[in-house]
């Protein structure tokens, strides 16, 4: 059976208004200005910036940032949290022929408390975060791992992500991979618009 790696915020669902509230959270608590949801969230996604660095000054993030941002995100990320439309019925037809994981920059279980509050958790099979590995996406250790979870191929595998960290990762472990547009980022070319695009994209791949 043929392996679909889901990127999570962004991708499978809208996070944004928790995800900044809580850089900001922590962004406040250092001193800092509160920085507007878009500019913050393309921020994120970003992989040429340290991100550390540019939200909260530092070269790399502090025992007290990570404890302030997760103890703001475990409260508040539920809040406002959606899958993006037409995600679910995706889903659920993908389940039927392939095997679903996730990989996120998030830490995993926060992941897993997000997508079973939004009653798709049971569907991954794998569920991967930042805590999971050494190095996070666009770094490919999760999707090794998740290869090497399945016992499966590379060619029998593809990323599907809002962010060029996503597409990185897939590249740099040798897989292919789908970019889509209604995330974080706003791409101006090689993404795709719609759940109807993308459901075409994996078919197209694997039914070929």
């Amino acid at each position: 059976m043929a392996l679909l790696i889901f990127d999570m915020d962004g991708t499978i669902l809208d996070s944004g208004t928790a995800i900044v509230n809580t850089i900001n959270h922590v962004r406040e608590a250092l001193g800092f200005e509160k920085l507007e949801k878009h500019y913050a969230l393309e921020k994120v996604n970003d992989p040429n910036i340290n991100a550390s660095k540019f939200f909260y000054g530092t070269d790399d993030f502090t025992l007290q940032q990570k404890e302030l941002f997760e103890e703001h995100y475990n409260a508040n990320c539920l809040n406002g949290l959606e899958l993006y439309d037409g995600m679910a019925k995706l889903i659920d037809d993908l389940n039927q022929e392939f095997t679903l994981t996730v990989a996120t920059n998030a830490n995993s279980v926060f992941a897993k408390k997000m997508l079973d509050h939004l009653e798709v958790g049971k569907y991954f099979e794998t569920i991967l975060g930042f805590d999971s590995v050494k190095q996070a996406k666009p770094h490919p250790e999760m999707v090794y791992k998740i290869l090497d979870t399945h016992n499966i191929q590379k060619e029998k595998a593809q990323l599907i992500g809002d962010s060029h960290k996503d597409i990185m990762a897939a590249n740099n472990a040798g897989i292919d991979s789908v970019l889509v547009n209604w995330g974080f980022s706003n791409h101006e070319e090689d993404a795709i618009s719609s759940i109807e695009e993308l459901e075409k994209k994996i078919f197209e791949k694997f039914k070929a």
